[in-house]
């Protein structure tokens, strides 16, 4: 009979190798470098992945500090987009703070979906459930603390906030959905790889 220990010991997620954690963690930085905002390093065609780095660092990184790091960083590329002229301080209110609820949410949604995972298709539809419920709350978390708080609506309405959703809600879910997508089929991609490569040092 399996204890508690042995099962999160042999669960695939989070990442156990160091060096995969250390990869991992500095591919999330860069991700998040590139994408983010207007700085030296983004690339303005691709859309902000900051959602989808929080969720896949809580799905696949050990440290929780990792959490504090990554906001660290997104404040930081913020606030040095605002220096360098590259943004104007539209969304530096006091409800920024909001964003770290809602990051927090990301990244604890990817706490829980890591328990819920198995190398197996079957695992598709635990993710997307998961996804779905966290971007809901990160949505209402970080939309609607700029919104009613921001001081930038000074009419904001419960019915003024709940018509944007259709219009901004489902691009956020698509960025969210695809960068999470396109990490978990690298990390599928690694396993596989790693697997053939086992089985033909044993052969």
């Amino acid at each position: 009979m399996s204890t508690t220990h042995e099962h999160t010991a042999s669960a695939p997620l989070p990442l156990r190798s160091r060096a995969a954690q250390i990869g991992v963690g500095l591919a999330l930085a860069v991700l998040m470098i590139c994408t983010r905002g207007q700085h030296f390093a983004s690339v303005d065609a691709l859309p902000s992945a900051s959602w989808a780095v929080f969720f896949l660092a809580g799905a696949l990184l050990r440290p929780g500090w990792s959490f504090p790091a990554l906001f660290l960083l997104s404040s930081a590329l913020d606030l040095g987009s605002l220096a360098q002229g590259r943004i104007t301080d539209w969304c530096l209110s006091p409800a920024y703070w909001a964003l770290a609820f809602a990051y927090g949410a990301l990244w604890f949604g990817g706490r829980i979906y890591a328990r819920a995972h198995r190398d197996a298709w079957s695992a598709v539809p635990r993710l997307a459930l998961v996804l779905l419920a966290t971007s809901v709350a990160a949505y209402l978390i970080s939309k609607g603390g700029f919104y009613f708080l921001s001081g930038r609506y000074p009419d904001a309405s419960l019915a003024g906030f709940l018509e944007r959703v259709p219009q901004y809600y489902p691009r956020s879910l698509g960025t969210l959905a695809g960068y999470v997508g396109a990490g978990f089929a690298v990390y599928a991609l690694a396993r596989l790889a790693g697997q053939r490569q086992r089985v033909g040092a044993a052969a």
